[in-house]
């Protein structure tokens, strides 16, 4: 594939509008592997180190490849080679240089910018998720606020109170006007506290967002994703034209925990996805914070859970913020239900209203058409999906 898509005049121009760096090659092979894999494949994070992106593509899309891949991505040989194959079957159903001269098209109308490790502006902070960290980012805006410091993640529940909101403004208002980057993620509720009063002290903001950089998502947040287009950066590891799936939001929380020299949790309720956040922040080694609530709220049920198990530090202010800079956070666990992420992927991928074939549900969720299979069986079981001449579709209610 790598032939082919260096072979693509339109694919190249296109990678060089993006790029102010020569390695275009090595551009071109994160771009696509952005469009071919799902974002946090740990299988493709051990290739691209071990092969390098370009070299990577072509292993893993040769028809019979040949040698091994070193057995860290699963603790033995045949694990690896297990976890390889799989793989395989994930990616084949994107491989289409089509896919990546899209994207690449799509980026260079919205005025975005292709980063790889290397560039100037790569966030190191980012490679501390290892085989985990994304192989390339899309920004728009300011790449260079990825590596300004200090950067706090600001991170809070979508159906937050009058009082989160006043606290995650005064917070990010102050800190932002003391020259710390906000990072958060761009949603209804605390993030979007959080970036407005970044913007309105004239502050620097950051917003990762689960789909493409082109897509502004949520759709009331369209003017706001605007204007930190053009004064602080929209990132996303997902290509231009991806769609915000459930899954991808999980996966970015892992980005917004990675990037922040701290995290704070200033509203969320007893299984908000902000604790997710949270989780990868204190697996990071990250200092971790939690903004304390009345104890009748169950919009703060969160971040008392976050003080009371997880040994997050009480934060009530912006000085409190600075001070977790100069901690050092324990790498807690958070203990929350297991939840097995192709099973999302695959729902999230699937309708009510119409059936989509098994093929079309590889592509659409990144997965091989016989783990799609198998996942469908056990969803059909439990009375989740069912099955008609057209394909499968999602139980209403489920």
């Amino acid at each position: 594939m790598m032939e082919e898509l260096l072979g693509d005049a339109e694919i190249v121009d296109a990678a060089r509008r993006l790029r102010r760096e020569d390695d275009i090659g090595e551009a071109v092979a994160r771009a696509a592997w952005s469009v071919i894999a799902e974002p946090g494949d740990a299988v493709v994070g051990t290739l691209i180190h071990e092969l390098g992106a370009a070299d990577a593509l072509t292993f893993a899309l040769r028809s019979r490849p040949e040698g091994t891949v070193a057995s860290s991505v699963d603790g033995s040989a045949v694990a690896a080679r297990r976890a390889l194959s799989e793989g395989r079957k994930r990616w084949r159903p994107r491989a289409d240089p089509r896919g990546v001269r899209d994207a690449l098209r799509s980026a260079h109308d919205v005025e975005a910018v292709l980063l790889i490790p290397g560039d100037e502006n790569w966030p190191e902070a980012l490679d501390d998720l290892g085989a985990s960290a994304p192989s390339a980012l899309w920004v728009r805006g300011r790449p260079e606020l990825l590596i300004a410091e200090p950067r706090v993640s600001l991170v809070g529940a979508r159906a937050s109170s009058g009082y989160g909101e006043h606290v995650a403004a005064e917070i990010a208002g102050d800190l932002a006007a003391t020259g710390a980057v906000v990072v958060s993620g761009g949603a209804y509720g605390i993030d979007g506290a959080a970036h407005r009063a970044a913007l309105g002290v004239q502050g620097a903001t950051v917003a990762f967002l689960a789909g493409g950089v082109d897509r502004a998502y949520p759709a009331g947040h369209q003017q706001l994703i605007r204007q930190i287009a053009q004064e602080g950066a929209v990132v996303s590891e997902a290509p231009c034209g991806a769609a915000p799936t459930k899954w991808r939001f999980l996966a970015r929380n892992r980005l917004i925990a990675a990037l922040g020299q701290a995290t704070v949790v200033i509203e969320a309720g007893w299984r908000s996805g902000s604790l997710n956040t949270a989780g990868h922040a204190a697996a990071l080694g990250r200092p971790l914070g939690a903004v304390p609530g009345p104890v009748t709220s169950a919009s703060s049920a969160g971040c008392h859970r976050l003080l009371r198990e997880y040994d997050a530090l009480c934060v009530t202010s912006a000085a409190e913020v600075r001070e977790l800079w100069g901690t050092s956070a324990a790498a807690a666990s958070l203990h929350q239900d297991p939840v097995d992420p192709e099973r999302v992927r695959l729902f999230d991928a699937m309708s009510t209203r119409s059936s989509v074939s098994v093929e079309e549900l590889a592509r659409r969720a990144g997965l091989a058409p016989d783990r799609i299979r198998a996942l469908l069986g056990l969803l059909q079981l439990e009375g989740e999906v069912r099955r008609d001449e057209d394909g499968w579709r999602r139980v209403s209610g489920a």
